[in-house]
């Protein structure tokens, strides 16, 4: 709530629908996010067009110079409408609270920060020297100066919708750098170890792992001879 990401609803307010809490794990650490899994069932799908990745990598492979960042809570940076906001309530043992951003776990929640993402930067995009995938923003150069302009740009128009980036991702002015599940340089194309550590990992032992390791996977299907074959 001190961040503006919640709000805490009144006891004078109707609440006709509430999701529970659970507690999501990443790297050692814990995160409280609502079940919208029944939320989802009734959602119908947005189709706006997320960026495809091998087309991403042509645009770096030309760059000598790269600047990756990531948007700190991305999701919550995209506000929702009042109406939205009566179905993004969570509930705990206490009490209830409506998401004043869009949280993490609903389903068209990637494709409306796209299209948030992509109204933002209309002009880089288009220019070839910007690359957005949801929340990761990278910024690629062929000279230091040029860079340094395009970075500029770009850190002033993340102030203007006072979009906060998160530090442990900034990487500032890199000759290779981490793009979704790739290490890319102008000269190489090389698979980053912490994406893709399923690959080397125990063979799965149910279908939510096999479904894991197939999805890490598939990101390397052009690396992969007969991928398609093999994954049936």
């Amino acid at each position: 709530m001190k961040l503006g990401i919640l709000r805490n609803i009144g006891h004078n307010e109707e609440v006709e629908v509430t999701a529970p809490v659970t507690i999501t794990w990443n790297n050692d650490k814990s995160r409280m996010v609502g079940d919208f899994r029944e939320l989802n069932t009734y959602t119908i799908m947005d189709r706006y067009p997320i960026p495809i990745i091998h087309e991403m990598l042509t645009q770096l492979s030309k760059a000598r110079f790269i600047t990756s960042m990531d948007a700190l809570k991305g999701f919550h940076h995209n506000f929702s409408t009042p109406h939205g906001r009566s179905v993004l309530r969570i509930i705990d043992n206490c009490s209830i609270y409506e998401y004043l951003g869009m949280p993490f776990g609903i389903k068209n929640a990637p494709s409306h920060y796209q299209s948030m993402m992509n109204t933002i930067f209309p002009h880089e995009l288009s220019e070839g020297w910007l690359i957005i995938y949801i929340d990761d923003i990278i910024i690629c150069s062929e000279t230091w100066r040029l860079h340094l302009e395009r970075l500029s740009l770009v850190l002033k128009k993340i102030l203007q919708v006072n979009m906060k980036l998160s530090l442990e991702k900034f990487n500032f002015g890199l000759h290779e750098s981490k793009a979704v599940v790739y290490l890319v340089s102008e000269l190489s194309l090389g698979v980053d170890k912490k994406s893709g550590f399923s690959v080397t990992e125990e063979i799965p032992q149910n279908k939510k792992g096999m479904m894991s390791f197939l999805g890490i996977s598939s990101y390397y299907r052009q690396q992969l001879k007969y991928f398609a074959i093999h994954a049936r």
